[in-house]
C-alpha cells in the first residue's frame, strides 16, 4: 500500500509541475514522465546519501515488476472497442502513410545497428543489442521499453532495458522540441495547408486541463450497475484478452519443449554437450525470450472480432477501454523511469548519445526529404504526425498534427489512424520489435541490419517503382 501511495504521489507531483512550470508545458511532457523523473531523482538521492535508505524498499515494493505486468494490459487494449475495417479499405486509405511509417521504423534499425556494428562495438565495446535500444525506445515508447526489459535480460544484457527506457525518454522529449522547430520552419516555407502557429494553442490545452464547459465524456455505460458495473465488465474484456495472450505463450513454450524433448532429456541427464546445444537452440532462444505483450495484442484483436460478429448488444465502449489503457500506461511509466539503473547507463553515455543524435537526424531527414516524395498530399501534416509517433507515442504524433491541422481538414489524421491498424501489430512493440533482439543474438547485428536494409528498400521500391502504393489512394 505504501508503494501504491508513492506512485500516486509521484503522479500528482508530475501533474502539478506540468500545470505550473512553463517549459514543461511547452514540451508537452506527460505528467507520468515528469513524475517518473522526479521518482528517479529521489531514488538516486536516497541511494547516494543514505537518507531514509532503509525505508526505500517500502516505497518501491513491486515497482520493478509492475511495468512488466501492465504492459500486457496496455497492448491488450490496442484494438478493443475499435471496429476493424476490411484490409482493402485500410489499404486504400493508408497505403502511402503505412509505407512512410515502415521506412521510418525499419530505418531506426538501420541507423542503430549500423552505428553499433561499425563504430560502437569496435571503439566502445558495447553489446550488439545496443543497436536495438533506438527502435525499442523511440518507435516503441516507454511501454514497449518496459516490456522488453525481460527480453534483454533473458538474452544476457540486462542493462538493455535501462538504455531502452532512457532512449524512450529522450525520444519523446526530442520529438516535441525538434517537432516544433520543424513546424515553425514549415510554416515559414509555406509547406502547411493552414497558417496556424504554435502560439495559437489554447492555454488550457498547454497546461493539460480541459475547460469545464468543454469536457468530453470519459465513456458510456453499456450495462446496469445492479447486474455488473460497466467498468468492471470492460476490465473483464481486457482480462480475457490478456488470458488469450498468456495461453498463446504457454502453447509456444509447450511446442518448443515437445520439439526439443530429446535434447532436454539429455541435458537433464547431465550431458554437458546436450546442455550447451540446448542453450544455443534457435527455437528455445526465440520462444523463451519472446515477450507476452504482443500476444496480448492478438488476444485483444480476437476479442474485438468476437464482439463485432457475435455481440448483438454492443457492450464494449471505446471510451472505457481507453480509460483502462491510459491508466495502466500512467502507472507503468512512473515506476519504469524511477527504477532505471543509472549506474548501468553512465559508463556508456557517449555511445548512447551518438545513437540518439543519429536517430533524431534520421527522423528529421524522413520528414524534410522523404515525406514530400513518398506522401501524395498534405505531406508535411502526414509526416510530422509520423515523426511524433515514431519518436514518442501516438498522442505525440497527434499533438504535432493538431498544431498544423487543428480541425483535421487534411486527410492526414484519417490516414494516420488507418495506418496504425496495419503498423502496430509489427512495429513499435509488435511482433517484429519482440523478435528483433533474439534475432540479434542468433544472427548477429549484421544479420538484423541486413533485414532492416532490405525492408527499407522494399517499401521504397513499392512506393516509387510500382502502382501498389500510389494506386491505393481512394
Amino acid at each position: 500500500m505504501q508503494s501504491f501511495v508513492g506512485l500516486c504521489l509521484l503522479l500528482f507531483v508530475g501533474h502539478i509541475l506540468r500545470s505550473r512550470v512553463k517549459w514543461l508545458q511547452w514540451l508537452y511532457l506527460p505528467s507520468c514522465i515528469i513524475g517518473g523523473l522526479v521518482g528517479l531523482g529521489l531514488v538516486q538521492l536516497f541511494l547516494r546519501t543514505g537518507w531514509a535508505v532503509d525505508d526505500l524498499p517500502l516505497w518501491t515494493a513491486g515497482w520493478g515488476k509492475l511495468p512488466g505486468i501492465l504492459i500486457n494490459v496496455v497492448f491488450a487494449c490496442l484494438f478493443l472497442g475499435i471496429k476493424i475495417p476490411g484490409l482493402k479499405k485500410i489499404w486504400r486509405r493508408a497505403a502511402p502513410q503505412l509505407a512512410f511509417g515502415q521506412v521510418i521504423a525499419w530505418g531506426q534499425y538501420v541507423v542503430g545497428l549500423g552505428l553499433t556494428m561499425t563504430v560502437l562495438v569496435p571503439f566502445f565495446g558495447v553489446n550488439e543489442m545496443f543497436g536495438a535500444i533506438i527502435p525499442v525506445g523511440f518507435e516503441g515508447g516507454h511501454g514497449t521499453a518496459s516490456g522488453m526489459k525481460a527480453v534483454f535480460a533473458a538474452n544476457g544484457w540486462a542493462e538493455g532495458g535501462d538504455f531502452a527506457l532512457a532512449s524512450a525518454t529522450m525520444g519523446i522529449t526530442s520529438a516535441i522540441i525538434f517537432g516544433m522547430i520543424l513546424v515553425n520552419w514549415a510554416l515559414r516555407r509555406g509547406w502547411c495547408a493552414h497558417k496556424v502557429t504554435p502560439a495559437q494553442t489554447d492555454y488550457d490545452e498547454t497546461v493539460g486541463i480541459i475547460p469545464v464547459d468543454q469536457r468530453p465524456l470519459a465513456g458510456r455505460l453499456s450495462v446496469k450497475a445492479d447486474a455488473i458495473d460497466a467498468f468492471t465488465l470492460h476490465l473483464v474484456f481486457v482480462g480475457i484478452a490478456v488470458g488469450i495472450g498468456y495461453a498463446i505463450k504457454f502453447g509456444m513454450e509447450s511446442l518448443e519443449e515437445y520439439v526439443n524433448a530429446d535434447l532436454i532429456a539429455q541435458a537433464s541427464a547431465g550431458l554437458a554437450a546436450a546442455q550447451e546445444e540446448y542453450n544455443h537452440n534457435s527455437l528455445r532462444i526465440i520462444v523463451k525470450s519472446f515477450p507476452t505483450f504482443p500476444l496480448c495484442m492478438i488476444g485483444g484483436l480476437l476479442v474485438q472480432l468476437w464482439e463485432q460478429k457475435l455481440d448483438k448488444h454492443k457492450l464494449m465502449d471505446l471510451g472505457l477501454i481507453r480509460r483502462i489503457q491510459n491508466t495502466s500506461l500512467d502507472f507503468l511509466i512512473v515506476p519504469a523511469i524511477a527504477m532505471i539503473c543509472v549506474e548501468a547507463i553512465v559508463p556508456l553515455l557517449v555511445p548512447f548519445f551518438i545513437v540518439v543524435v543519429a536517430a533524431i537526424a534520421w527522423n528529421g531527414f524522413c520528414v524534410t526529404y522523404l515525406a514530400r516524395r513518398m506522401l501524395p498530399d498534405a505531406w508535411f501534416e502526414r509526416a510530422i504526425a509520423e515523426m511524433g509517433q515514431s519518436m514518442g507515442v501516438t498522442s505525440t504524433g497527434l499533438l504535432l498534427l493538431r498544431v498544423v491541422d487543428p480541425d483535421y481538414d487534411t486527410p492526414a489524421a484519417n490516414a494516420f489512424a488507418y495506418k496504425q491498424i496495419l503498423h502496430e501489430p509489427f512495429m513499435g512493440g509488435g511482433l517484429w520489435t519482440s523478435m528483433a533482439v533474439p534475432f540479434i543474438v542468433l544472427w548477429g547485428g549484421w544479420g538484423v541490419f541486413s533485414i532492416a536494409c532490405a525492408a527499407v528498400a522494399i517499401w521504397l521500391i513499392l512506393t516509387f517503382c510500382t502502382p501498389i502504393i500510389r494506386g491505393a489512394k481512394p
